[in-house]
């Protein structure tokens, strides 16, 4: 018996993990979910992940966000918001969609792109990540070459 992803129900605030998922797989499934959804996807060597976030998370999100946007318009410093873009790399094994993220440095080279392809782009500036409901997996953006990870934990930043 196969299951369909419609068939999955992830309570707010919950994850699932899912193992043994191929990349051809992984694609499917973020192509069967689409793009208006409220859930968050992160794929790592085989293994799935499907957050459905709080609004605890959202609100942290976005007073984070919104801090550095302010930062950097405040220092004259160009950047590029694209939220919570899903970044992968078949040859990485690794998919992710952070909570938020930032072209500053490498903004010029993707401003105005209707997709980014790591194979050919540079990977956000900058990611930030809330973990309230599951960890932040480091390795994903390492292996992705995300030079900078904030994860906020209700108590700080840590990067």
């Amino acid at each position: 018996m196969l299951l369909e992803l419609n068939q999955l129900i992830v309570p707010v605030g919950h994850q699932l993990l899912i193992k043994g998922i191929s990349w051809s797989e992984y694609k499917n499934i973020l192509a069967e979910l689409g793009q208006n959804r409220s859930s968050r996807i992160s794929y790592s060597q085989g293994v799935l992940e499907i957050i459905a976030p709080l609004p605890e998370h959202e609100i942290g999100k976005k007073i984070i966000g919104n801090l550095v946007e302010i930062l950097l318009e405040e220092l004259d410093i160009e950047f590029w918001s694209l939220g919570s873009t899903t970044f992968d790399q078949e040859k990485m094994d690794a998919g992710v969609e952070p909570d938020d993220c930032f072209y500053i440095e490498n903004e010029a080279a993707v401003r105005g792109k209707d997709r980014i392809d790591l194979t050919v782009d540079p990977p956000p500036d900058l990611a930030i990540e809330i973990d309230i409901t599951s960890r932040t997996r480091f390795n994903n953006y390492q292996l992705l070459g995300v030079s900078e990870l904030w994860r906020w934990n209700r108590q700080r930043i840590r990067n």
